[in-house]
């Protein structure tokens, strides 16, 4: 072998290259097309040069690329030599080296100097030494260092891939952190350390045999064998992090969740829970995803070893044995406008959901425990909304009587808008909305509450009583929260209303409407509840019966209203502007006229009991939450914002208004079964005067806060505060809320609390957070006794508190938070103090670990006894 000679100098020319495209039986092929009695050029360029064989026809997915600085060509050893920065694109892989040999005797391929095999999915190998087959299927490679496209990394001295599909590393590590930029020597975050890993590419996944995981180079758990889906999968069947629990009366337990991916659109994941105190926890979850929707089915039970470790009946499960849970949820698109779909959920006792920690997209637990599953069918077009729906509500705590809980169905609403083109209507013009509503509920068992202080039942001390069932419009002191039987009710509302602008720049606003109820009502006056009863009055229990203090003998009661009404709302903003920012002073004014609401005290009141009268319902023409009561009578609001607005970005707002009856009976003084209206701050002919400011010097800090005030002594009424803060790395949150008692209607205390909320970004990486809400009422009432006072306290009591520290970067989350708070699911105050410890593993999965330990206050007598 040796240089060239001059005779062969004008081969060597058409040789010089910078590129060599090849077309052949593999990726070595590209090396062949220069088997050329020249021996040794310079690389120059040639393109689109064939090699010969039956490869040649294989078609543009072997199409290929070459570049080199040198190719070397030796007949005596039968290779071909590619140096100086080397690169082969192949079928989507890309083959870099300081220099490649192909040996054609052996259909093998050496890659060595800063080597580097990038595969089609994006994975990049790294080695000190290539050896692979011609066509890169199968070969070892030496000191490997990869990383997946998801930023994963692995590490061995030595790799082996078969078959195409079957890579061997031995000694390996792997982890999907990335190396520290300022010290890239030392260990990351965590690492596992197997004798083997295992990645089968058809199966998508890598197992690890005699893997230890290492935290900071120091191991921490040893794993004799796992898997885990490889950077491709999005879903994959088989077994998940575990989750570890303690609950006093559940004992020390485990969950594996098992995941069955079956098909792309449906899987199955069953997760078996032991418990060392109550046994096998079963939990399963089917999801199902089809062309035009999706839905999942759960189902989660046990056959309980120690049933006694729970309060009994009404207090808890008692002595039942089997507990569980059926849920399901689905959403299916009808057309682009039109949706069905459902949310339910049903329950073996109503504390399975607590005691279990089972959780569901019907709970509510923010201030009643109940469940609540719907199914419904809407639209929604541009101007337009239909919405049909039923209701099933299932009381979560003790104190929830299941028989006094209603079930609502068909409920709809319909609503609609429509433009006035003013040369086709007079010039009328503006815009025409219609609102239809048609509700029908049943109760099996009539709700009763006591005005001023809460009266409970005698036997558990968990019902809500009356003394004497007389209601509060009568001279009283009993509220009827919901009729016992059936109920109906249609609604139909038309309104109009049209913008105009007067010359000088005020915004007149006249409106008309008129509503229409029809209430039929066929109320049961014989259903009752003989153990739940008054010890002021032991022979009237909970009955049905009582009602006919309300509605008379008559058991049906029906209804029908007409309420018109026309009005106008002006506006006249008056703006200043200046270098430093714009003003904008705003008075408004509205004046609504219509007839005298009918006499209320034969009015059924089921949606329209909470009543919140502040700046968002000043101006609203029926300030009522639902259709079941309507204002009447001749109003006037009145009230004015002031709004800033700095170049520097701040931001101020403030609101002050009143309203005034001036005509006709005053809805909110008129009281009906629930006392609607009384105590609101609308019950007099000028109401509360409202208030809200808001400030917001920079997008790092804003608070806002309303509050009513007395009219006759400016005493606040009602008070809510909400403050958020971020002084660089802290951020800061305040709640505050301050409510006057409403005996009227049940609230014979005022009502104080405080939350505060906070995390300290202590590093890029590592944070701490707290929080901690204290009852500022200073009352402390006893409700499991019945006739207990009100006891002042000297001060204000923690109502629950939490505080935790955390850690995230690119490959790790691991948090532990520890918190502490009263629960009364069960009706006696109960401490429970929980660790939650979650860790999550880039790639890998998520452990958590729940601790709970409850200080029950439970009497010993309604424990279940051997």
């Amino acid at each position: 072998m040796g240089r060239c000679p001059r005779p062969c100098q004008g081969i060597v020319q058409q040789l010089r290259r910078d590129a060599l495209a090849v077309a052949g039986a593999g990726a070595a092929a590209a090396l062949i097309a220069l088997s050329v009695s020249a021996t040794s050029a310079p690389a120059q360029s040639i393109a689109n040069v064939l090699a010969g064989g039956s490869g040649a026809a294989s078609g543009q997915k072997d199409k290929m690329l070459v570049e080199a600085k040198e190719l070397i060509y030796n007949r005596d050893n039968d290779t071909v030599t590619a140096s100086g920065d080397v690169q082969i694109y192949y079928q989507g892989k890309v083959l870099e080296a300081d220099r490649v040999v192909y040996d054609r005797k052996a259909k093998r391929v050496y890659a060595e100097g800063n080597a580097k095999l990038t595969e089609p999915d994006g994975t990049v190998n790294f080695g000190s030494r290539f050896e692979l087959s011609e066509d890169f299927r199968d070969g070892f490679i030496e000191s490997l260092a990869a990383q997946t496209p998801d930023a994963a990394r692995l590490t061995s001295p030595r790799a082996e891939r078969t078959d195409a599909d079957t890579t061997v590393f031995e000694k390996a590590t792997y982890t999907a952190c990335a190396p520290c930029a300022e010290h890239p020597e030392r260990p990351p975050l965590w690492q596992i350390r197997a004798a083997r890993i295992i990645h089968k590419k058809q199966e998508q996944t890598i197992y690890y045999e005699d893997a230890t995981l290492e935290l900071l180079g120091i191991p921490f758990a040893w794993i004799p064998f796992m898997s885990s889906p490889d950077s491709t999968v999005t879903r994959k069947s088989g077994l998940l992090f575990p989750h570890y629990v303690y609950k006093t009366y559940l004992g020390y337990g485990v969950g594996i969740p098992i995941y069955w991916a079956m098909a792309p659109n449906y899987d199955l994941t069953v997760t078996p829970t032991f418990l060392t105190q109550q046994g096998f926890l079963g939990d399963a979850e089917w999801r199902h995803r089809l062309a035009y929707g999706s839905y999942d089915i759960r189902a989660a039970g046990i056959f309980q070893d120690d049933p006694k470790a729970f309060p009994i009946s009404p207090y808890g499960a008692g002595t039942r044995d089997f507990r569980g849970t059926i849920q399901s949820t689905g959403k299916f698109f009808l057309s682009d406008k039109w949706t069905f779909g459902w949310d339910t959920a049903f329950w073996s006792d109503k504390f399975f959901w607590h005691d279990y920690n089972i959780t569901g997209d019907t709970l509510i637990a923010d201030y009643f425990r109940e469940s609540i599953s719907t199914a419904y069918v809407n639209g929604q077009g541009g101007r337009g909304y239909f919405d049909l729906r039923g209701y099933y509500f299932e009381g979560l705590s003790a104190y929830d009587l299941q028989r006094q809980l209603p079930v609502v169905g068909p409920l709809l609403d319909y609503n609609k808008a429509f433009t006035l083109p003013k040369d086709r209507t007079a010039g009328i013009g503006g815009e025409l909305t219609f609102d239809f509503n048609f509700t029908n509920l049943s109760r099996d068992l009539a709700s009763y509450q006591s005005t001023g202080l809460r009266t409970f039942d005698s036997t558990f001390k968990l019902y809500d009583v009356c003394p004497n069932y007389t209601p509060s419009t009568k001279g009283g002191t009993c509220l009827l929260r919901g009729i016992g039987g059936q109920y109906d009710r249609v609604s139909a509302d038309l309104s109009w209303r049209r913008n105009v602008i007067d010359p000088v720049g005020g915004l007149w606003q006249p409106f008309a409407f008129a509503r229409v109820d029809g209430i039929w009502s066929e109320l049961n006056k014989t259903n009752s509840d003989p153990a739940v009863v008054n010890s002021a009055n032991p022979a009237s229990p909970l009955s049905n019966s009582n009602q006919a203090n309300w509605f008379g003998p008559s058991n049906d009661v029906s209804q029908t209203r007409v309420m018109p009404g026309i009005g106008v709302e002006y506006r006249f903003p008056l703006v200043a502007s200046a270098s430093w920012g714009s003003q904008v002073l705003e008075p408004i004014g509205q004046l609504v006229v219509r007839p005298d609401e009918k006499a209320s005290t034969r009015t059924i009141n089921e949606d329209a009991q909470s009543l919140i009268f502040d700046d968002t319902t000043l101006f609203e023409w029926n300030k009522f939450s639902g259709y079941d009561r309507v204002e009447g009578g001749t109003r006037l609001n009145a009230g004015a914002q002031y709004t800033v607005n700095f170049t520097s970005g701040a931001y101020a707002n403030a609101l002050v208004g009143q309203s005034f009856q001036l005509a006709g009976r005053n809805s909110y003084a008129l009281g009906d079964d629930a006392n609607t209206g009384l105590d609101s701050g609308l019950q007099n002919a000028q109401s509360y005067y409202i208030t809200r400011v808001a400030y917001s010097p920079s997008t790092n800090y804003s608070f806002i806060s309303k509050a009513n005030f007395d009219n006759n002594n400016f005493a606040l009424r009602r008070m809510d505060f909400l403050a958020t803060m971020n002084f660089g790395h802290l951020n800061a949150n305040i709640i505050y809320a301050r409510y006057a008692a409403q005996p009227d209607i049940g609230f014979a205390t005022g009502r104080e609390g405080l939350g505060l909320s906070s995390r300290y970004n202590v590093t890029d990486h590592y944070y701490l957070n707290g929080s901690v809400a204290f009852d500022l009422t200073h009352y402390l009432l006893n409700t499991n006794i019945p006739t207990a006072p009100v006891t002042k306290t000297s001060g204000f009591a923690v109502a629950a508190y939490g505080f935790g520290v955390g850690y995230n970067d690119d490959c790790t989350t691991l948090s532990v938070n520890y918190s502490a708070g009263y629960d009364y699911a069960n009706g006696f105050r109960t401490r429970n103090d929980t660790v939650l410890l979650q860790l999550t593993l880039r790639t890998l999965g998520t452990v958590k670990a729940t601790q709970t330990i409850s200080a029950n206050a439970i009497p010993d007598g309604l424990v279940p006894q051997e």
